[in-house]
């Protein structure tokens, strides 16, 4: 028997007198398989965070405002704490909504791109790609009804994109050995 064994301990079969390999707990299974597989779990998260914000684009103004989904209920709760704190007129949940959205998604693009490219490159393709989303994200606004095509909401998008990005480089450079940096 070895001292010295990979994540699994060796025990003898009882009356067997051959040794048996106790396998990895499901934490331990997920990590290796996250690791094994990061590159592909990257982009599928990607890809589902993008079609998150779609789909949130594609509520109608009505959908937001009266609906009775988690949306609108959380929307909701914001909406009567802004009209507190802040008073009528002040929008600052969508500007809100938008940034937390796109940091998101800025912060899993440099992640998925990071497997492939330099941190920098990662960083920079990430902050354009995210910005290049939120422009076609305006455009399919200007089909839905009751929204509108917002150019401000485009640079929130891409300001909560470019600090989801640095964020996600400054972590990965953490992680990293120093010949990727």
């Amino acid at each position: 028997m070895t001292e010295k064994a990979p994540r699994a301990e060796i025990a003898a079969h009882e009356g067997a007198g051959e040794p048996k390999v106790e396998s990895p707990s499901c934490v331990e299974a997920a990590w290796g398989f996250l690791r094994r597989n990061r590159r592909a779990v990257s982009w599928v998260l990607v890809v589902l965070w993008a079609v998150v914000i779609f789909l949130m684009s594609a509520n109608t103004g009505a959908d937001l405002a009266d609906g009775d989904g988690l949306v609108a209920r959380v929307r909701a709760l914001l909406m009567s704490a802004q009209v507190a704190w802040f008073g009528v007129g002040v929008d600052l949940v969508s500007p809100f909504a938008h940034f937390c959205e796109y940091a998101l998604f800025g912060f899993l693009l440099q992640n998925a791109l990071g497997c492939s490219l330099t941190p920098r490159r990662a960083l920079l393709l990430a902050v354009v790609a995210a910005s290049a989303y939120g422009v076609t994200d305006e455009f399919h606004q200007l089909f839905v009804p009751g929204r509108a095509c917002d150019p401000v909401d485009w640079l929130v998008d891409t300001a909560g994109a470019t600090l989801g990005a640095f964020l996600a480089h400054a972590a990965l450079r953490r992680f990293q050995p120093p010949a990727r940096r």
